[in-house]
């Protein structure tokens, strides 16, 4: 047999006396009726199916370089057949196989350098450079990770049948929340039920404020097929479209709740070489009874059920960000021969369930924010880019002086002299998130037990100074956030004296400081006290604040502690107690590690670093 005619020993078909196989016990070759039935019922079939099919044709529908690679190694065998009058040989057609893989390998690599290339170009062209980054709101801190978000929802469930699914965040009134869909659990309740409401975990909250919301989702999440979100927008929405996460969205007004889409939509490049780039489509949304709305941004920014949310994909937010490594171009970029000339990468966050961009909320409005690094080795903070989720508008932030990136901040957290006690094993830092207060720029990081029990602390470390300030309730959170003590990261030797004489003054008197005693700037801790009383600090040995707590005019501090004997000593706010007189404001240390010593210090004081 020749090797370039594998057919030539195959028995000639008009030679065959045999008898064809038999259809339906017929003896028969099925007629042109039969063929066409059947090609109607695959068809239908398809039609049917065509949610399950659809990852596979906007596969192709988006990767216009392997479609050119396919059609011309087509176009390439059908020549050869054409020229040799029959089959090819199996050398030839391996050949031509072979070939054509190794175009579109490479075709694809291509496409994608010149893809990031070209995103990196929209995104530095579109992205307005600036000085400043938005003030944190300090009435909205973001503070439950996505982790001890999943497992407040799940601990506070009533309902057997159901389980919570799909975590990802919405707005409620104004308040950021980790929304759950409240699908069914098991086998036979994915095939007999549908989603029955939405569970809300609220963001700002350092312990669990949980609420359900019951309602019946026709086209909900974690429901079988037919009753599914992501099966009715591809048979009803936009097919040929990229569906990001869904979220759910209770309208503040009438309560009605909608699962809301983001998608993406391909843009088409032909030179060099065929490639897309994904392009903000829209809003997908269904409302209750499983109707579908297909809103483009301006529509989805104008929907009166989505005013407050987020409507930018956090995936392309991401992606956009990451590509404008290439800003230098793409050769910069390339290992070996590449310089990495102002090369940057997104900053690798702990935490698990989660990663950049963040969702928060500014004095300006919602944000996402992306930390990016140098490239390499180098842990210092390059940029900060900022997305408005409802325009998709971007902004970077360059700093002008040398800032400690993502992960650096961790570190400088388990250096502190409190948190050190921390076993970090079961205690990893979590979710570095970069925020604002008066100007200066700082990392929020949570502090998280390792099964997402529960946020322990949650520690700023100060970009510049990389001074760290822990606190482990949301009144201290939102103290400091309104505070303007990251002015200068600690008080000054004539700020202590006054605020220890302010503070001796008001033990003495028993009744608060005025608002005026320790400065104009720290105002913002008496207000939150009336206008008058004190301020509670425990501290370290160091001086380091570990939490404060406002102490109302018509309040009083009472210190107690257990001696050897189980007799208890007790203070006032005269500052004595057992073991004698405070000095200089300060009550003596009480011997209860890593918690040493409390101080009272006049309400309108700076909080202390």
């Amino acid at each position: 047999m020749s090797r370039d005619r594998p057919f030539d020993d195959f028995p000639d078909l008009d030679d065959y006396s045999g008898s064809l196989p038999s259809f339906g016990g017929g003896g028969s070759v099925p007629g042109p009726f039969v063929l066409l039935v059947g090609l109607l019922a695959c068809l239908a079939l398809a039609w049917y199916a065509r949610p399950w099919i659809q990852p596979l044709v906007y596969g192709l529908y988006t990767s216009p370089g392997f479609v050119l690679v396919a059609s011309l190694t087509l176009a390439l065998l059908a020549v050869l057949v054409a020229r040799s009058g029959g089959v090819p040989g199996r050398f030839t057609v391996r050949t031509v196989l072979a070939a054509g893989f190794v175009a579109f390998l490479v075709v694809s690599a291509v496409g994608g350098w010149y893809a990031g290339a070209t995103l990196s170009a929209e995104t530095t062209g579109e992205g307005k450079r600036t000085t400043t980054l938005d003030e944190s709101d300090p009435t909205s801190p973001r503070i439950v990770t996505r982790s001890v978000a999943d497992r407040y929802a799940s601990n506070t469930l009533q309902t057997p049948r159901y389980r919570v699914d799909a975590g990802d965040i919405t707005v409620y009134n104004g308040t950021p929340y980790w929304s759950y869909a409240l699908a069914p659990d098991g086998v036979r309740n994915r095939y007999t039920l549908a989603q029955s409401g939405t569970v809300l975990v609220d963001l700002t909250e350092q312990n669990a404020d949980v609420e359900t919301y019951p309602a019946e989702i026709d086209a909900g999440i974690g429901t079988a097929w037919y009753n599914n979100y992501d099966w009715r927008l591809k048979k009803q929405g936009e097919y040929l479209a990229n569906y990001h996460d869904p979220f759910m969205v209770i309208d503040p007004r009438t309560d009605e709740q909608y699962v809301a889409v983001p998608y993406t939509t391909p843009e088409f490049h032909w030179l060099p070489v065929p490639y897309t780039t994904p392009k903000w489509g829209g809003v997908a949304l269904l409302d209750a009874n499983g109707s579908v709305e297909i809103l483009s941004p301006t529509e989805a920014r104008e929907h009166p059920a989505l005013r407050e949310q987020k409507l930018y994909p956090f995936s392309l937010a991401r992606e956009k960000v990451a590509a404008t490594k290439y800003r230098n171009g793409i050769l910069n970029t390339f290992p070996v021969v590449g310089s990495h000339r102002g090369e940057i990468e997104l900053a690798e966050v702990p935490g698990e369930g989660n990663e950049q961009p963040f969702f928060v909320l500014s004095a300006d409005g919602p944000r996402y924010v992306v930390a990016v690094e140098p490239y390499g080795d180098a842990q210092g903070l390059r940029e900060v880019w900022t997305v408005n989720p409802r325009s998709g508008t971007y902004e970077r932030f360059v700093p002008n002086e040398s800032l400690v990136g993502a992960r650096k901040a961790t570190d400088f957290v388990r250096q502190d002299a409190d948190l050190s006690r921390l076993a970090w094993g079961s205690f990893p830092p979590a979710e570095p998130v970069p925020i604002v207060v008066d100007g200066r720029l700082w990392w929020a990081v949570r502090i998280v037990p390792n099964d997402g029990s529960g946020v322990s602390y949650v520690a700023f470390v100060n970009a510049r100074t990389t001074d760290v300030r822990a606190f482990s309730t949301t009144e201290g959170v939102e103290r400091f956030l309104r505070s303007n003590a990251s002015v200068s990261g600690t008080v000054s030797a004539g700020d202590a004296d006054d605020a220890s004489a302010a503070a001796n003054a008001s033990a003495n008197t028993g009744a608060g400081a005025s608002a005026g005693a320790g400065g104009g700037e720290g105002s913002s801790a008496a207000d939150s006290a009336g206008g008058e009383g004190i301020v509670v600090e425990r501290v370290n040995e160091n001086g380091t604040v570990v939490e404060t707590v406002v102490i109302g005019p018509n309040e009083s501090v009472r210190i107690v502690r257990s001696s050897d004997d189980g007799t208890n000593g007790t203070s006032g706010t005269n500052g004595t107690n057992d073991t004698g007189t405070a000095t200089n404001g300060r009550l003596p240390p009480i011997d209860r590690p890593p918690l040493l010593a409390s101080t009272v210090r006049p309400s309108s004081d700076e909080p202390r670093s």
